[in-house]
């Protein structure tokens, strides 16, 4: 099944993409932030979301984890 038809899975993509382009943006700024707009600019926008909100996307990702752990 594709993780677009099962809700916890869409969630658990969305989230390890979030986490993914938030540390590639820590590690290499120049590789996303060349990319602010466009198809490619989703991940530049991921990587905002990841830095800026960053407390909540951990928060996110320890629910996710329990969930998928434990349900």
């Amino acid at each position: 099944m594709s993780a677009l038809f099962n809700f916890q899975s869409l969630l658990t993509v969305v989230l390890l993409l979030i986490c993914t382009c938030a540390y590639i943006r820590s590690i290499v700024p120049r590789l996303l932030d060349k990319n602010k707009e466009g198809f490619l600019g989703i991940f530049w926008k991921c990587a905002r979301i990841g830095e800026r909100k960053s407390p909540w996307v951990a928060v996110c990702c320890i629910a996710m984890a329990v969930s998928t752990l434990f349900w």
